[in-house]
């Protein structure tokens, strides 16, 4: 998904490469507690497995790092790609798919934000490896959004796609702090609000 999470794992399964292991248990590990917080120690005894084999793997820290997020980016590109065999040919369709999905994620006790946006919280080092990766997902989410708007015939769909955009972003950082009942809660209806507003009454794209 465009706000991608974490992802479960098999930690010390066997059967299961060992670079596999390593990125599962690394992604649950920074998502849950931070980047920061982590050390390669705790993510290669989750993996079920050691320092020598994780650095084997990968030169450092930072190197698995930027390889948790490409994850994340190709799962959030799968995303979009299901969205489209789902509703092919109907862009509103499309779009109101996304922002059900997007509030469904943000609602979910069980996430903590967006977890390229924390990343980038986290990785303020313009040289970091993985600041290409949130930099790039980031701005695909938007390029994907306004072209999606686009299609639908709105007049300024990199405008839409904008308010969209800051519309989700904000809705991770108020279900964080004020829970899933505050402002987080209405970002569907929120949404589409924005989106009617660009789209003619008259139109046939219009909400149904």
């Amino acid at each position: 998904m465009s706000s991608a999470a974490s992802t479960a794992f098999p930690s010390a399964n066997a059967r299961v490469p060992p670079r596999e292991r390593i990125i599962a248990a690394a992604s649950d590990l920074f998502y849950r507690h931070g980047i920061r917080a982590v050390g390669v120690e705790a993510i290669a005894e989750a993996a079920g497995t050691n320092k020598m084999t994780l650095y084997r793997h990968f030169d450092s820290k930072d190197e698995l790092v930027a390889e948790y997020l490409r994850c994340l980016a190709r799962s959030g590109a799968k995303f979009w790609q299901e969205l489209e065999v789902a509703h092919p040919g109907d862009p509103r369709a499309q779009l109101r798919g996304w922002l059900a999905a997007m509030q469904a994620h943000v609602l979910d006790a069980d996430q903590r934000g967006c977890a390229l946006a924390n990343a980038a919280v986290e990785l303020p080092e313009k040289e970091h490896p993985a600041r290409c990766v949130i930099e790039q997902y980031k701005s695909e989410q938007r390029g994907r959004l306004v072209r999606l708007c686009a299609v639908c015939g709105v007049d300024e769909p990199e405008l839409l796609a904008d308010e969209l955009f800051l519309l989700l972003e904000g809705a991770h950082v108020s279900a964080q702090s004020l829970g899933p009942n505050g402002p987080a809660s209405r970002l569907v209806r929120m949404g589409e609000a924005v989106i009617a507003s660009h789209i003619p009454t008259s139109s046939s794209l219009a909400p149904r």
